[in-house]
């Protein structure tokens, strides 16, 4: 009988054990905002070659995670624009690839996938959701490139990129399977037309741990996750201004080749002394006179006059023409 409560105890320990383990794992998983299930293979893209699978919990973005700010566009404001513009969250159109190559797709999805995951990571689905809406926010309007991958990489052939992790070294490392499958999920129904309206049109964003320059000079939209979103002031603001037409064109995942300052090369110092010699002088060829009138005066040379000498040279006559008194015509 004793046997029989003892192993009753014990069992009774071995599930109060399990159920505990089980809430803690989605006590922790809520908190990072990882999937306890792994997504279903049609529904996701494929992680990179070079990813190895991992089972801890990946924090991709970093904690003074911001995105970069650029000037408002150069471009005059359209005619016939209300003097008083939308107030409020206005959620973004439905993004839309309808005509888009299979090859713009695949990068496109890849582009958007990187960003999610290095930039929010152990952000629940609707902060990678609210990410992926800024990306493509951007995508449309006219003051950022007009692709994905063009938007995702801006800048990162210099330390001052648009997304931090695009040239930080960040995608050195390498991605956590699950959660690069994950963040692909997220890039897949964005791209599809998902639209996360609760941060509407903003195109910039921040976490808790930074407050930019740029932070009081944009209207905020919301707060998801661990970042602040934010959207320009004024006409660039709102949807009106969103006009840029995705017409495909994705350029080559990835970080720009990095920008080389060319050095300048020396020229080689010239001579002071340095003398150029004299040109040499090509002989004159004396005038060939027929022998009947080389006595003629016809061809005479005239006489060489003195530097100091203002009178005019000598005329020329013919010899039978000196004397005879009468005047040339």
């Amino acid at each position: 009988m004793r046997r029989i409560w003892i192993a009753m105890i014990g069992v009774t320990l071995i599930v109060g054990a399990g159920i505990s383990a089980h809430a803690a794992l989605r006590a922790l998983s809520a908190r990072h905002g990882v999937l306890l299930a792994a997504p279903s293979p049609d529904e996701t893209l494929p992680a990179p070659t070079n990813a190895a699978p991992s089972t801890s919990i990946e924090t991709a973005a970093p904690a003074t995670g911001v995105t970069g700010t650029i000037d408002l566009p150069d471009l005059p404001i359209p005619s016939g624009t209300p003097a008083t513009f939308e107030t409020g969250v206005v959620p973004a159109r439905p993004f839309s690839m309808a005509t888009a190559s299979a090859t713009d797709r695949g990068r496109a999805a890849q582009c958007l996938t990187a960003a999610i995951y290095y930039e929010a990571a152990s952000e629940p689905d609707a902060g990678q959701q609210a990410v992926a809406q800024v990306i493509l926010n951007r995508v449309r309007h006219p003051a950022f490139p007009a692709t994905v991958c063009g938007v995702v990489y801006q800048g990162s052939e210099h330390a001052g990129c648009q997304f931090s992790f695009a040239c930080d070294g960040a995608m050195a490392r390498v991605p956590s399977r699950t959660a690069w499958v994950r963040a692909a999920r997220a890039a897949g129904m964005a791209l599809a037309g998902y639209v996360f309206a609760p941060v509407g049109l903003a195109t910039h964003y921040h976490t808790y741990a930074v407050t930019p320059a740029w932070n009081r000079s944009l209207v905020m939209t919301d707060v998801v996750g661990a970042h602040f979103f934010h959207r320009w002031k004024g006409f660039w603001g709102t949807s009106a201004a969103f006009s840029q037409r995705y017409v495909g064109g994705e350029p080559l995942p990835g970080p720009h080749a990095p920008m080389v300052t060319p050095v300048p090369v020396p020229l080689p110092e010239l001579v002071a002394t340095q003398t150029v010699p004299p040109m040499p002088q090509k002989p004159v060829a004396p005038i060939d006179a027929q022998p009947a009138y080389a006595q003629s005066g016809a061809v005479k040379t005239a006489t060489p006059v003195a530097a100091n000498d203002s009178l005019p040279p000598a005329s020329q006559i013919l010899d039978r023409w000196k004397d005879s008194g009468k005047p040339l015509r």
